[in-house]
């Protein structure tokens, strides 16, 4: 099969398509495979692949199930899936474990539907499962025209949230609006803390989604309401800050940071079950839609790695095999 090779750390330029060995067993046939920030730091070196997972970059795809293994009951050849997978995805074959594959979703085209299980799990196991958003609360995206952000702010809104977003341009605060956000903050021309405050009556927001880290940990705990809960996802701005706790003991404030991608099979398909539960029945409704900037075909992986990188896009990014 052809699967896209790192052939050393680096630029993009290092993603070269290549013929490989067939991943053993349970092979399902990729249709459409979505890019992670993620992908770009397994790119440079910065994140390798967890013990037994393929070493090629992908962490969700969509396609055809091409075999299945002696104790997998629930799906069979032929049947049109997506799935979580701790490496692989750019490839045209994955092995992929059963708890982790999903249905497309009613409504959804196979290939869109790779746009859906790394940021569904992500959002679902980290916003809801941990931090117990809920209906009448209100909830702040950082990054809201993400991949995440886009799922985030969708989910949220069909739940009865109220979502605030910072982004970094009109264009993209404008399609965060669009999706629901009802508060829309340009990081580069407004302080998010001031305008969370004006917004909430000095109370601030119940839920943070945060991926910059070091240097909006601070911020981000002055922008919480009592009882409110802070969950990081990644550190784009760094890992390391200066902070004061005072705030933690005086307004009751919980900090958590989990990834996905390290956790075990067996937490993975709780997390795809809960999934399935309770997000796949919103997009079946057309109350969460994919939201994918372009399509690029598995021989530029190296192109949409560099539009990842600019920070361009809104949305997903997928690569179609």
């Amino acid at each position: 099969m052809k699967a896209v090779v790192i052939t050393s750390p680096g630029d993009p330029e290092v993603l070269k398509l290549q013929e490989v060995e067939d991943p053993q067993l349970k092979d399902d046939q990729v249709a459409a495979t979505a890019l992670n920030r993620a992908d770009t730091l397994q790119r440079q070196g910065k994140y390798p692949p967890p013990k037994g997972d393929s070493e090629y970059p992908g962490l969700e795809c969509s396609g055809t199930v091409e075999a299945v293994g002696k104790d997998v009951t629930r799906w069979k050849i032929g049947d049109q899936v997506c799935a979580l997978i701790g490496g692989g995805g750019y490839a045209e074959k994955v092995a992929v474990p059963t708890g982790q594959v999903l249905p497309v979703p009613s409504g959804v085209s196979l290939q869109d539907a790779a746009s859906f299980p790394e940021v569904a799990c992500t959002v679902w196991s980290t916003i809801f499962m941990k931090s117990k958003l809920s209906s009448g609360e209100t909830f702040l995206i950082h990054g809201g025209s993400s991949g995440i952000g886009t799922f985030a702010i969708q989910m949220a809104k069909c739940l009865g949230v109220k979502v605030f977003i910072t982004a970094g341009s009109a264009e993209k605060l404008a399609a965060c609006k669009e999706l629901g956000a009802d508060v829309c903050i340009n990081y580069k021309t407004e302080d998010f803390v001031t305008r969370i405050k004006e917004e909430t009556g000095g109370k601030g927001v119940d839920v943070i989604l945060d991926n910059i880290g070091g240097p909006y940990f601070q911020r981000n705990l002055d922008s919480l309401n009592i009882d409110g809960r802070l969950f990081i996802i990644g550190f784009m701005g760094g890992t390391v800050t200066q902070v004061n706790l005072g705030c933690l003991l005086a307004r009751r404030l919980t900090v958590q940071a989990a990834g996905l991608r390290s956790r075990s099979a067996k937490n993975k398909a709780q997390i795809v079950r809960e999934v399935e539960k309770n997000v796949w029945p919103a997009i079946a409704a057309g109350k969460v839609k994919p939201v994918v900037y372009k399509y690029f075909p598995l021989a530029e992986a190296a192109e949409a790695h560099q539009l990842m990188e600019s920070s361009k896009h809104i949305g997903k990014i997928l690569l179609t095999v």
